[in-house]
């Protein structure tokens, strides 16, 4: 479970933001509370805002950490940026990371600074008390690291001589050292459709890689045919069958194609492979990969602009299975932009970031860090009419 995240100097945000999952003491208890050790969690975040304000750039960070934590080593060649961009104004200063985290129940903290260059500063931090304690260290000198740890058994030569765009666990994981494996199991169950570049667009490929992810992993099949039946009114059901494919070269390779079940109320059926669907039917098929596995093992998903690829009303549907345990026996967490307002109606104001560019800058708050906002206002309303800001201006 995360329980909070601290960036600086990434993309459109220049100053230090802050994403925090904990509730405090005072609001009204939710099906969207996670409780650890007597302190309460979000399950769910709505981030709103205007076009071009930054709502994408503030969810990239979790999306940059998975990537960077779990596949920089061997995702990146030696001589090569790593792929982030700092903002515009504040290219030759550092940008920063910080993420806390709760795994087999133990508190964690993880702390990056960089730049497109070179880590300048890594290391992971373990609650022992009331204190954290460093678990390694990797910081820069010269043309090498200092590198200092505690019962975490990679190699001091190695990692002093770690090539800068890479990071220190993803190495360590590489070469076999056990004690990453826990770590990058943990990154790798950020799953979102953002990256590095922004929003994952819709391509047709991408429905024959989630229909092998719904093959290979049954017990969430059933969830997303009956899901799809709700989401597309013409659409009854949906069948995943392997089919042989001929590519240019005249290879024949296997391939899992999902075939659309339509019912007439005369009795009459027929089938569509998915490539005859709607557009519209096909990016919702994709959407559902990352949240039903994000249900299903835990973790957190990450989407961008969740109601691009769904009805406003289908929205609250969604939102319910992270609400209960039977849906959501893991306790994942869910993060994501919309342009609907109407979420503002689904959850209390603890849950909802806004976002806005100022002066070339996005800043991001947390509804209740308004002054003056109570938990029975009409967050919609107020949104609407322009008093809680983050919107076009018109």
């Amino acid at each position: 479970m995360i329980k909070n995240l601290t960036f600086k100097n990434f993309y459109s945000f220049s100053e230090q933001t802050v994403i925090d999952f904990a509730l405090g003491k005072k609001p009204t208890p939710s099906g969207y509370d996670i409780e650890v050790a007597g302190e309460r969690y979000n399950k769910a975040i709505a981030v709103v805002g205007a076009n071009g304000s930054g709502k994408t750039q503030f969810l990239k960070p979790l999306a940059f950490l998975r990537w960077f934590v779990t596949e920089s080593f061997l995702g990146i060649a030696p001589d090569r940026a790593i792929p982030f961009f700092p903002h515009q104004l504040l290219s030759n200063e550092t940008t920063y990371f910080e993420i806390e985290f709760v795994l087999n129940g133990v508190d964690y903290r993880y702390q990056l600074e960089l730049t497109p260059e070179a880590v300048v500063f890594e290391a992971l931090y373990e609650k022992t008390s009331s204190q954290f304690s460093y678990v390694f260290k990797r910081e820069k000198t010269g043309q090498g690291y200092d590198f200092k740890k505690k019962n975490f058994p990679f190699s001091k030569r190695q990692a002093e001589k770690l090539r800068g765009n890479a990071s220190l666990l993803a190495a360590a994981y590489s070469y076999d050292v056990s004690e990453a494996k826990p770590f990058i199991d943990f990154f790798n169950r950020i799953e979102s459709n953002v990256v590095s570049s922004g929003r994952r667009h819709f391509q047709h490929g991408a429905v024959v890689e989630a229909a092998k992810q719904f093959h290979d992993t049954p017990e969430f099949l059933k969830q997303m045919s009956d899901a799809m039946g709700k989401f597309d009114l013409g659409l009854n059901s949906v069948e995943i069958r392997e089919l042989t494919h001929t590519d240019e070269s005249g290879k024949e390779e296997k391939i899992f194609v999902p075939f659309g079940v339509h019912h007439t109320d005369d009795g009459a059926h027929f089938e569509l492979p998915f490539f005859e669907e709607s557009s519209g039917t096909q990016s919702a098929f994709v959407l559902l990969g990352p949240i039903l596995k994000t249900l299903h093992q835990g973790g957190i998903a990450v989407i961008d602009e969740l109601d691009n690829d769904l009805h406003p009303h289908l929205v609250p549907y969604l939102l319910e299975w992270f609400e209960f345990d039977h849906t959501n026996p893991h306790q994942a967490q869910l993060i994501f932009t919309c342009h609907t307002p109407e979420v503002l109606n689904l959850l209390q104001k603890h849950q909802v970031y806004l976002v806005e560019k100022r002066n070339q800058t996005s800043e991001a708050w947390r509804l209740d860090d308004m002054t003056g906002l109570r938990a029975d206002d009409n967050l919609y309303a107020k949104y609407m009419a322009g008093a809680l800001g983050a919107t076009p201006e018109l």
